[in-house]
């Protein structure tokens, strides 16, 4: 019978990393690092893995592939967006990439994908057919940028409850964020939400600046029209006309979108600093603060803000993913016991597992 481990998880935010082991082969499902504090999984009872299939580029489901040689150098799986973001070849990157929506066959298991939003060509995958499992990676039915379509039916369910029951809508979270005085910095990963923010400020009619890694994104995914939701490619050719390039010396005016997220990396770590300590603008963060971070320190200090630009399933979310899937056994991914118990308490009638381990 079937049966899904997670290495690492489960139980809280931390980095991506499942053991699949269906039909005689060991499928490992993404292979991450942090968000917080660099954290890696434990491998060390992992064996030997037939494939290692991404779901989407970031850093906390991808971040640990630097760790493949102690699982026997499986092959690696991801979608042709991953593989052209990351700016080289993923180590051991199969030649036929996961497509957008189709199936493939991978250790000869049959593996069926779909859009799952969240960010650039991010997938949710069907393992094993309808008696298999449905893993929606990072997932988003809210984004306008990136495309997104419900999971396919399945007997076991891995899914995204970052956000455990909460459900405020990414409409009224833009509303609030689009009526923010400026000038604003807002860091952000260049693949996700980034570019999404910076379409819908300059929709609404304000100055955005992007730092060259969202501007980079954005010039890739141009050429992938098929992995943009309708509109995306236009608001893309927009951003790439009229949004400044941000520098590490450039004057705080409108809104400012650069990497990373949580201002420990890319043009942000020296741009937040600096606007923090001289006030020219204020900083908000909109995504997972992670522990230890700058992003952490300065919210809890009350010298930058938080409003949250979802990509993740609120519980409307969650509630059709689970329709669509229709599973009789669940693993709430990527959020601690107080949001996975909101989350059964809201969706009576799921069976979630409190462990760290499905069998079906």
């Amino acid at each position: 019978m079937p049966r899904l481990l997670a290495l690492s998880g489960f139980d809280g935010k931390g980095p991506a990393c499942f053991v699949l082991e269906i039909e005689g082969r060991r499928l490992m499902l993404d292979l991450g690092k942090g968000p917080d504090a660099g954290r890696l999984p434990d491998l060390s009872g992992a064996g030997r893995i037939d494939a290692l299939i991404l779901s989407h580029g970031h850093a906390d489901h991808t971040g640990g592939l630097p760790l493949r040689d102690r699982l026997g150098l499986p092959d690696v799986h991801a979608t042709a967006p991953v593989s052209a973001l990351a700016g080289e070849p993923l180590p051991g990157l199969a030649a036929t990439p996961l497509p957008r929506s189709g199936s493939t066959r991978i250790a000869g298991i049959t593996v069926e994908t779909g859009a799952a939003g969240h960010a650039p060509g991010a997938v949710w995958m069907r393992i094993g057919g309808a008696g298999g499992l449905v893993y929606t990676g990072d997932y988003s039915d809210e984004s306008r940028l990136w495309p997104c379509e419900p999971p396919l039916p399945a007997q076991a369910a891995l899914i995204d409850a970052s956000y455990g029951a909460e459900d405020e809508a990414l409409a009224q979270q833009s509303a609030a964020l689009l009526a923010e005085a400026g000038p604003l910095l807002l860091p952000a990963p260049a693949g996700g939400r980034g570019l999404e923010m910076a379409a819908a400020f300059l929709e609404a009619g304000h100055e955005v600046s992007l730092c060259p890694a969202h501007l980079r994104v954005a010039r890739q995914m141009r050429g992938f029209p098929d992995w943009l939701a309708p509109g995306g490619l236009a608001a893309l050719e927009r951003l790439l006309a009229e949004a400044r390039e941000l520098s590490a010396d450039s004057p705080a005016r409108g809104v400012m979108i650069a990497a990373g997220a949580n201002a420990d990396a890319g043009l942000a770590q020296d741009l937040a600093p600096r606007f923090v300590e001289t006030g020219a603008a204020r900083v908000i963060f909109t995504g997972h603060l992670a522990l230890g971070a700058p992003s952490e320190t300065l919210v809890r200090e009350d010298r930058a803000l938080f409003r949250r630009w979802n990509v993740h399933p609120r519980l409307s979310g969650s509630r059709a993913l689970l329709a669509a899937i229709r599973p009789a056994v669940v693993l709430p991914a990527f959020v601690g016991a107080e949001g996975r118990q909101a989350l059964a308490a809201a969706l009576p009638g799921i069976r979630f597992s409190d462990r760290a381990e499905l069998v079906w």
